[in-house]
């Protein structure tokens, strides 16, 4: 991990007037909102009983660290935060809602029971605790649910239809689908036809919407962009998985880290019903933190995946498969130096959120506690849900 240069908050822009809940509600978004396309009908949203609790209200206090059991408990522990909140009642209701949206959009069309059991609406609310209305909840297990569907059937599950090389022309429509590019007449018809007929994308086309209903402009291209360039990284895996040539571990990070769970990290303010302004989100030291954060979390996916995805007749990626293969090592050795790696991470997020926060930005503080949220929750998820389970 590289050093970090002495921190001063005077080198981050610090945004010119008051950026709360209050303020946002006030900015560019009310004006711009005329000009925005229509949302899609069926898009999950449930409005609420009221308004959204003030983000005052909420704890800015970094969550305590602690190394955790998982697994079967005979490897190393996790360094990971405590778990900020578990309301089994909120996520069943998260997940009812969830099921009813993926039946309306088509996908897992056979396979919701399969579907059902996974959880995502337990996922969002284990990770994104500093808000309790099932409505933005819903938000972040729609998009998680959307993004782990097109991994299965474009990247991953050859059963499901994953073919290395459909894969990067599919990848293309997604970005299409989410950010629908100006008409072009007849070719613009039949661009939505194919989406129409296609659940996957019809899926993020859907849950995209329900996410802006909730955000600012800004907001929504962070999700758009950050989607493309998650899946820069599938576009690797693809060729790796294709040419049956395992790319060295160096190489299989430097792709990971942009495919990580900084994508679903990128919801957090969204979610929790706030604005990060996009400079603080942009500025280096803050983006490091969120890719630390999003690493750690997509090791513990690799940890609990590694024999779903050996037992794949076209094996992915996993860093323990990778590790053990490279180094000659056993699968539990390189288990080890994978939770290591994971700590390495997250002490190194320690490190930065500490560093960060110097600076007097209460959204910034909230959303580094997200974060953490968030590395708790994903690992409180992993272990429990039917999808890892063998």
């Amino acid at each position: 991990m590289p050093d970090f240069a002495p921190f001063d908050p005077a080198t981050l822009p610090v945004p010119a007037g008051p950026t709360g809940l209050g303020a946002h509600t006030l900015s560019l978004r009310s004006a711009l909102r005329p000009g925005r396309p229509r949302f899609e009908e069926g898009d999950g949203h449930e409005p609420g009983p009221g308004p959204a609790t003030p983000s005052s209200a909420h704890s800015l206090a970094p969550l305590a660290y602690r190394e955790r059991e998982w697994g079967d408990g005979t490897y190393p522990p996790l360094y990971c935060p405590e778990t900020a909140r578990v309301d089994e009642a909120l996520g069943a209701e998260v997940d009812r809602r969830l099921v009813a949206w993926a039946e309306r959009v088509g996908i897992h069309a056979g396979r919701m029971e399969e579907f059902a059991a996974t959880g995502f609406g337990r996922l969002a609310m284990l990770a994104h605790a500093d808000t309790d209305d099932p409505d933005l909840l819903l938000i972040a297990a729609q998009l998680n649910a959307a993004w782990w569907a097109a991994d299965d059937y474009y990247a991953d599950e050859t059963d499901l239809g994953a073919t290395p090389t459909e894969l990067p022309p599919r990848l293309a429509l997604v970005m299409s689908a989410m950010d629908p590019p100006p008409d072009a007449g007849g070719y613009t018809a039949q661009l939505e036809e194919h989406i129409r007929n296609d659940p996957v994308l019809v899926s993020l086309r859907s849950a995209t919407s329900h996410a802006a209903r909730h955000s600012t402009p800004a907001q929504v291209m962070r999700i758009c962009n950050i989607t493309s360039q998650m899946y820069v990284s599938w576009a690797a895996y693809a060729a790796w998985r294709y040419l049956e040539t395992p790319p060295p571990v160096w190489r299989y990070l430097a792709a990971r880290q942009h495919d990580s769970f900084y994508t679903s990290m990128t919801l957090i303010d969204i979610v929790g019903g706030y604005a990060l302004p996009p400079d603080l989100f942009a500025e280096r030291r803050f983006h490091t933190a969120l890719m630390q954060a999003g690493t750690a979390s997509v090791l513990v996916n690799d940890l609990h995946s590694v024999a779903r995805e050996a037992a794949d007749e076209l094996p992915d990626s996993n860093v323990i498969l990778l590790m053990a293969a490279e180094d000659g090592c056993s699968t539990r050795e390189a288990t080890e130096r994978a939770v290591h790696l994971h700590n390495h991470f997250v002490r190194g997020f320690e490190q930065s959120q500490r560093a960060l926060s110097a600076l007097p930005s209460p959204e910034l503080k909230r959303f580094l506690r997200g974060a953490q949220a968030w590395m708790a929750g994903g690992l409180e998820w992993h272990g429990s849900t039917s999808r890892y389970q063998s």
